[in-house]
């Protein structure tokens, strides 16, 4: 039994001992900090506590004067507990290391909310901004459309009645010709002079390209007009392909081969698919931002190849629409441009994240996108990209936005 007892109190002495070198440990690593005394009392106490129980193990074991021995060492605590409590003050700030780091955990938390709201700030921010510069396109397109589908209708309109005065003033002179093939010398001369048989032929096909170019300057007009939808801020149930069509319009421009760029192709794979409640501006603004990017990345790829290399690559744009579900509309538009790097894969539709140049892109066009289809149209906007594959974005939004509404509430 007495053996046990020893050997008990050796090992709580070196218990002890050890919890004292710990902190003796650190107040020297951290001796630069300066000498806490507070915490040197503690490692004090524990210090003597080990020397007590280890003189008591030791008198067991046969140590001479044993009580003389445990009697200094308890007297030794006994001064570093009143030495010890000294620091009542120190209790005080004991009490109050709970209450310190709760509230620095909740000051965390407070922290994190404050950044997820400035971050949401920011976004909202540039949000409208864009929103507000798409407003003002609008505006502009929309104004600009009717001002030249006034004249332009005009001019169509009187088309038929050129053309049918033409015929009777063609006819009058054919018939007057018949009657006289004989005409007077100056009026020969001037029939030569002006070529009359060939304005004859030529005038119709003048007055035909006329009509072509005003028809095409009306479809003009409705794209824009399209594309616009300035007053259709409401859900309204519309035809896809037109707002795709008007914003491949708008970009014709970026299409045409020039000294400096190549021609790219647009495939168009369309599908029979109902028309699709939306906001049909949003959307439009969606398939602008996308099909923007897919053009600056064919373009970059061209400036990068080498120009024999040029000539063997075509670019192309496909866009494709068809029905998922019977519930809901896929738009997939796909470049043969570069991919996009693995490692860029999760911030494509972060805020302000772009690849492009200083003072080329704001990094918030696919990020307005994203809340455009996701938030506004209940959709879904991915991607796919990778070596040797098509970049192809992936728009899914439902056919109709009030019937899906009612089926989740």
């Amino acid at each position: 039994m007495s053996l046990i007892l020893t050997g008990e109190n050796i090992i709580i002495a070196c218990c002890y001992l050890a919890i004292s070198s710990g902190i003796a440990y650190g107040v020297w690593r951290n001796r630069h900090a300066g000498v806490d005394p507070l915490v040197m009392a503690v490692a004090g106490i524990f210090f003597s506590c080990a020397i007590g129980h280890g003189m008591h193990g030791a008198g067991m074991l046969g140590l001479p004067n044993p009580i003389a021995w445990q009697a200094a060492t308890d007297l030794a605590t006994v001064i570093i507990a009143i030495y010890f409590l000294s620091f009542y003050r120190s209790f005080d700030l004991l009490a109050r290391f709970s209450q310190i780091f709760s509230s620095q955990v909740e000051l965390e938390n407070k922290n994190e909310i404050l950044e997820e709201a400035m971050r949401k700030l920011q976004r909202t921010q540039s949000q409208l901004i864009q929103q507000e510069k798409m407003s003002s396109l609008g505006q502009l397109v929309a104004g600009v459309a009717h001002e030249i589908n006034n004249p332009v209708n005009f001019i169509h309109a009187n088309f038929d009645y050129m053309q049918e005065y033409t015929l009777d003033m063609l006819g009058f002179v054919e018939l007057y010709q018949k009657y006289y093939p004989t005409p007077v010398a100056e009026i020969s001369v001037r029939a030569k002079k002006i070529d009359l048989e060939f304005i004859k032929q030529d005038l119709f096909k003048i007055l035909n390209s006329m009509k072509i170019g005003t028809e095409r300057i009306q479809e003009i007009v409705l794209s824009l007009r399209n594309f616009s939808r300035m007053d259709e801020a409401e859900l309204k149930k519309v035809n896809i392909h037109e707002g795709i069509d008007s914003t491949l319009l708008i970009l014709q421009h970026r299409f045409i081969a020039s000294s400096e760029k190549l021609e790219i192709e647009i495939i168009k794979n369309y599908d029979t698919i109902p028309e699709v409640e939306c906001y049909p501006g949003q959307l439009n603004q969606v398939f602008m931002n996308i099909l923007s990017n897919a053009v600056d990345a064919l373009e970059e790829t061209n400036h990068k190849r080498k120009k024999q290399n040029i000539k063997g690559n075509s670019n192309k744009i496909t866009i494709s629409t068809s029905i998922v579900d019977s519930q809901w509309v896929e738009v997939k538009i796909a470049n043969n441009g570069p991919d996009i790097p693995e490692h860029l894969h999760q911030r494509i539709f972060d805020p302000f994240f772009t690849t492009k140049p200083v003072g080329k892109g704001t990094g918030m066009g696919m990020s307005i996108s994203y809340q455009i289809i996701t938030e506004r149209h209940q959709g879904k906007l991915m991607f796919t990209s990778m070596s040797g594959a098509d970049t192809e974005f992936i728009i899914q939004i439902p056919i109709c936005q009030k019937s899906l509404a009612a089926l989740r509430t």
